[in-house]
């Protein structure tokens, strides 16, 4: 890592410290009260118990004593006086130390001095120049106000918490810069309040969410976040290989199949927060890894959970005392009045498409895909692998496209037609729509609910209906998952089902424009600087000292894991070549050099061998199998009869980030 001249002198002072015997880096404090506590006491002292003079405080006179922590965010000193101020979870503080009326706590000792780099200080010293902006301290004593009605901790006990290497954004202007805000979120939230406050609305939220579903008896539950199938919703999933199983497996798209094999096994209303994971482009309103609050009920149907939503929300705003009107930015950057007083307007899905489009979605069925495709395309309508997509997908996208982003809201959307969604019931009154609503605000779908299909047969048609659809390339329609209409066969309570989009909801209540500044730490690609420092690589070939080979083969079989190792990486060198001063090219082969070591026996190469694989390094093996002969045949079948422990590994590779290779090499000998 690179560090200025003044993280240098930070560091240089924090060792000073350690070598004085300094604990720069505590255990614990105890007794620290929030900085919100000390000055809500002092605004209520009507008694004046707490706010003393500072003429009596300087002569060191003292009833009460208050003790707090936390990190320093501006600090200066006046000759006998110097002043801090200091920020917690709830409030800022001003701090003040004198001369001569400050003690220090070295962590181990209390102290009136220290001898620290062969100089004798004074723990007012070590409070003027020892503690630093971003630097965490313990403080205690007394309350005063200033001449300027500041209320400030008179200090007579200092002790450091933990030492800042890197200095804050300089305060006035903080933390700007939108990638660092989110590559750096810590900072943004130290130097930006109204980020803070925005975070600890969302804390909020969520707790009022859970609160409202216990209050209406509902049972939280955690389902997989590795499944078998890409089923509960329609959309790509993300893939992974499961090394143990020797399987793919798929990041949940939805908790939906494991929430309702729950209701099979008698919770009758049930509820999750977590992730979901869809592989699809980002933009402000959209993220491949999203929360969510996904609940099922027994015995309701989807007008049951309208009415639930609405009383839902209701609970949100009183609960976090928030106004019910609350002003947007569209995406074309004009200004909106949403307002969330209840009963909320209704919208109908087919009859809205249809008279922004003039399309009646509602006379197409799956087959008619290839009609529904040139009919959108003669309305003018086109978008990015359309050519690849269903029915039911083209339908979502024609509606996010006409009827979606005309919808300021709160209003449900209802009516759907029944080929856009395979796991909802089918109205009893008209067989082709299906009782499903979704919640829109300011253009966005906040939230989905269903009557939910609970009929094993017609399940499992529509997910054949939708594997025709993932064969002809459609990414996005509903994956298989028998495993769910087998347990639908059981038997599965009717019911509704519906879920919510936590940063969607928190990001237009806090006024935001983008999902990426309510989501902590959002997913970013790697920084430049960054991608540059992971591609110092290092490889280090490590011989098994006790395999007895002659020096023809080590050398032949330096050269295997050698072949081995380029034929898996493509990219060995970042400058192709070197020129001469008569311009003959000389190819490079430097920037993978191969450090030679050594190991005492098998057990150590084999302990290597795991604990590399394990740290997703590159490992290439050589086996006294494979020195015998070079026919792979014969290699496998001596291998086959063998256990992990009788394989004799005579040489391996290990490449990857210089610094891990270093560190699980760095004890070992030396070829010679």
């Amino acid at each position: 890592m690179d560090y200025s001249k003044e993280s240098q002198d930070r560091m240089k002072k924090i060792q000073d410290l350690k070598d004085a015997g300094v604990i720069c880096y505590a255990n614990n404090y105890h007794g620290k009260i929030d900085i919100a506590e000390i000055r809500s006491r002092s605004e209520n002292d009507t008694e004046g118990w707490y706010i003393r003079d500072i003429e009596n405080l300087m002569a060191g006179w003292s009833i009460s004593e208050f003790q707090t922590a936390g990190r320093i965010i501006t600090h200066k000193s006046h000759g006998k006086l110097a002043f801090a101020k200091l920020r917690d979870h709830s409030w800022d503080l001003q701090v003040s130390f004198m001369r001569d009326l400050i003690k220090f706590n070295t962590g181990r000792e209390i102290v009136e001095s220290i001898e620290i780099a062969g100089e004798e200080k004074s723990a007012y010293k070590i409070a003027e120049k020892f503690c630093q902006v971003g630097d965490y301290i313990g403080v205690k004593w007394d309350l005063f106000e200033t001449k300027h009605g500041e209320l400030t901790l008179f200090v007579t006990e200092l002790q450091i918490l933990s030492k800042a290497v890197r200095p804050l954004p300089e305060k006035w202007h903080g933390i700007k810069d939108q990638e660092a805000i989110y590559r750096q979120r810590y900072l943004d939230l130290i130097m930006n309040e109204d980020s803070f406050d925005r975070f600890k609305m969302r804390s909020e939220l969520i707790k009022a969410v859970r609160e409202f579903y216990w209050q209406h008896d509902f049972i939280e539950i955690e389902t997989p976040i590795l499944w078998n199938s890409a089923s509960g919703a329609a959309a790509a999933p993300f893939i992974t290989h499961h090394n143990d199983f020797d399987e793919d497996f798929f990041l949940r798209i939805a908790p939906e199949t494991g929430l309702k094999k729950a209701t099979v096994g008698r919770f009758e209303r049930v509820f999750e927060m977590g992730k979901n994971f869809r592989n699809e482009g980002s933009d402000p309103s959209h993220m491949q890894e999203f929360s969510v609050f996904e609940h099922y009920a027994a015995y309701w149907n989807f007008e049951d959970n309208m009415k639930f939503t609405e009383d839902m929300f209701d609970h949100i705003f009183d609960t976090l005392w928030l106004e019910r009107k609350r002003e947007v930015i569209d995406k074309d950057g004009n200004a909106k009045t949403v307002d969330f007083t209840t009963p909320w307007k209704r919208i109908d899905y087919i009859a809205g498409v249809k008279e922004k489009s003039w399309i009646d979605i509602d006379s197409y069925s799956a087959a008619d895909e290839d009609r529904f495709r040139a009919d959108i395309m003669a309305a003018g309508y086109k978008w990015e692998w359309m050519e690849k997509q269903a029915t039911a997908t083209m339908i979502d996208y024609l509606y996010k496209k006409v009827l979606r982003p005309s919808i300021t809201g709160p209003a449900f959307v209802y009516n759907y037609p029944k080929t856009m969604q395979p796991l909802a019931r089918a109205s009893d009154s008209d067989e082709n729509i299906v009782e499903q609503f979704q919640l829109v605000l300011n253009g966005w779908e906040v939230l989905k609910a269903y009557s939910e299909l609970v009929d094993p047969k017609l399940q499992q048609e529509n997910f054949d209906e939708q594997s025709w659809a993932l064969e002809a390339g459609d990414e996005e329609a509903t994956s298989w998952d028998d495993d769910f209409v087998l347990a639908m066969e059981y038997g599965m309570p009717c019911q509704s089902g519906w879920g919510m989009w936590i940063d969607r909801i928190v990001s237009l209540l806090s006024g935001q424009e983008n999902l990426r500044d309510v989501v902590l730490f959002p997913l970013m690609k790697p920084d430049t600087n960054e991608t540059k420092t992971q591609k110092t690589q290092l490889v280090v070939s490590i011989l098994n000292n006790d395999s007895n080979l002659e020096k023809w083969q080590e050398l032949n079989t330096i050269a295997h894991l050698s072949a081995s190792y380029a034929a898996r990486w493509n990219n060995l060198f970042e400058t192709e070549s070197a020129t001469s001063a008569d311009g003959v090219q000389i190819p490079m082969n430097i920037q993978h050099a191969i450090m030679i070591k050594k190991a005492e026996n098998n057990n150590k190469i084999q302990e290597l061998y795991n604990i590399a694989k394990n740290g997703w390094l590159e490992v290439v093996p050589f086996t006294r199998e494979m020195l015998e002969t070079s026919d792979d045949k014969k290699v496998s079948q001596n291998t086959v009869s063998k256990n992990i422990e009788d394989i004799e590994y005579l040489w391996i590779l290990i490449a990857g980030e210089k610094k891990h290779v270093e560190k699980l090499t760095k004890d070992l000998e030396l070829y010679s």
